[in-house]
């Protein structure tokens, strides 16, 4: 089945222009990266308003704040929405929200795994294909843009094994290995309880989050609530190493881009000025 994302704008600081660059961008890495390893199909347009997008598209909107409801949700006819909080780096953030929704619209899938705490057995973990690798160091670009790395379908492989995939870069190196800026959700059946290895210190740790009071709303949007650390992702210092490549990329690629323009326009022009009006009863005749 085809899925259809919505990128669009709701604030006047990113222009049109830039959501269509950024729409380009995550299209290219669902159709190449992520839709291959995951066997999704999905497009992703670039629309002007809330008002444009069609029925039947999942929007991923860009907003000014949004305090603890950035992620995907579902609307009230359960379909997912993304919000996305505008920043320097809110491709990162987009890049990161989309694949998610795509890898589990409704927020609840879970995949059965022996857990990272050796004092627990087996658990259900929460598919957040970005999670583990979140941080802007295990980013990449596509078109220049700023996207998420994400881990691939042998994330959760029993056993490590040579040669095997475990996110796109290859940044992590075994199944269910959180890095540094990241996290990873289970549910442990015997408690109820949910816990979480968060990499946000010098090293990682274990969280007990308690029995999920959801109220209606899916894991993904409960357990993202009590994750806020996400949000930091759309507001990268200008100083940080990632989103400065990132900057240095695009820069190199808008000389390329007004060069092949320029040559688009010169080609228009000699083929508009060289070309004669073609007589077409002279041809019917002949």
């Amino acid at each position: 089945m085809l899925r259809q994302a919505a990128l669009v704008s709701d604030v006047s600081s990113i222009s049109g222009m830039w959501v269509s660059r950024v729409a380009a961008a995550l299209q290219k890495q669902v159709s190449r990266d992520f839709g291959p390893l995951w066997e999704v199909q999905a497009t992703v347009d670039a629309f002007e308003s809330l008002e444009d997008v069609p029925l039947g598209y999942w929007p991923i909107i860009v907003v000014e704040d949004v305090q603890n409801a950035a992620g995907v949700h579902l609307d009230h006819n359960g379909q997912p929405f993304a919000l996305v909080e505008a920043g320097d780096s809110w491709s990162l953030t987009a890049s990161h929200e989309c694949l998610e929704m795509l890898a589990d619209p409704l927020g609840n899938r879970l995949i059965a795994g022996q857990s990272p705490d050796e004092h627990q057995g087996r658990v259900e973990f929460l598919v957040e294909v970005c999670d583990p690798p979140e941080d802007p160091r295990f980013a990449y670009t596509v078109n220049s843009i700023l996207v998420s790395d994400f881990y691939t379908p042998n994330y959760f492989d029993p056993v490590a094994a040579s040669c095997t995939r475990y996110d796109f870069t290859g940044a992590i190196t075994e199944p269910r290995q959180v890095l540094a800026g990241g996290y990873l959700s289970w549910h442990e059946p015997i408690s109820n309880h949910w816990f979480q290895e968060i990499y946000f210190g010098s090293s990682p740790t274990f969280r007990d989050l308690g029995v999920l009071e959801r109220d209606s709303r899916s894991l993904r949007e409960v357990v993202d609530s009590m994750t806020p650390q996400t949000k930091r992702l759309a507001h990268l210092p200008p100083a940080a190493p990632t989103l400065t490549a990132a900057i240095q990329r695009m820069d190199e690629a808008e000389q390329a881009l007004r060069a092949r323009a320029a040559s688009w326009r010169e080609q228009i022009e000699e083929l508009k000025q060289g070309s004669e009006p073609i007589d077409f009863a002279t041809i019917m005749e002949s």
